[in-house]
């Protein structure tokens, strides 16, 4: 495990989540700025709407930013989902909200261009990491400053995970001891395998509101100021 000054950990400056929320993907909803998730992966679409721009079949792309479009798929061949067209008889991709960039058009023609290769569906080349199927709030507090902010993280991320989600409030994140119920963290495991259990959905069946017991992190300073 490299250091930073101090502290043991990853060099963040090379740092890439695994993980990220729907809520997250969301915000990437723009023609410069558009990420879908499909079939538990998270894509950023950017240069391909970059590559087509002005092109028509973009708009269905464009319609479905920041959204989730698993529906697309057929989970089994992780293909776009196929059905036989009725005026030719023959198989076809299905696309309600009409044809996209790289699906072939429904009869031949010569101004289509097939050179492109792997469809970009096919590809991992527009791939940034994996959607979170299940995410939970976490409260992390400065023991030093009494700040506390809380977090929506995804179920299966690492406490160095969390500590990267956390850096824009607290650029010295990594110079703290993190605890919980007095223990330190490992922070190469999860916060259920921490000990952190996720008690909402126990909440939700009493009727009680969650975010009031929302579990609550502490950190405590090192005193040595990583500078990540």
């Amino acid at each position: 495990m490299p250091r930073r000054g101090l502290v043991a950990g990853p060099d963040f400056d090379d740092f890439q989540r695994r993980f990220f929320t729907p809520s997250e993907v969301a915000e990437h909803n723009q023609p410069d700025n558009l990420w879908v998730s499909y079939l538990g992966f998270v894509y950023n679409l950017t240069p391909l709407v970059q590559e087509f721009k002005g092109d028509l079949l973009l708009k269905p792309i464009l319609e479905v930013a920041g959204q989730d479009i698993s529906h697309w798929f057929d989970p089994t061949t992780k293909d776009i989902r196929k059905h036989i067209d009725p005026l030719t008889g023959c198989v076809r991709y299905r696309t309600p909200r009409g044809r996209f960039v790289h699906v072939p058009p429904p009869l031949p023609r010569s101004d289509w261009a097939n050179d492109f290769g792997i469809p970009w569906w096919k590809g991992v080349n527009y791939q940034v990491g994996r959607l979170s199927a299940r995410t939970r709030n976490i409260r992390i507090i400065n023991t030093l400053t009494i700040q506390e902010h809380t977090l929506q993280v995804g179920a299966l991320e690492s406490m160095w995970e969390i500590l990267h989600r956390y850096l824009p409030y607290n650029a010295h994140a990594a110079s703290y001891t993190w605890k919980y119920d007095g223990k330190n963290l490992n922070m190469d495991q999860t916060l259920e395998e921490n000990g952190i259990r996720d008690e909402e959905e126990e909440f939700d069946y009493l009727n009680m509101d969650g975010t009031v017991h929302t579990p609550a992190i502490l950190l405590y300073f090192n005193d040595d100021l990583t500078e990540l």
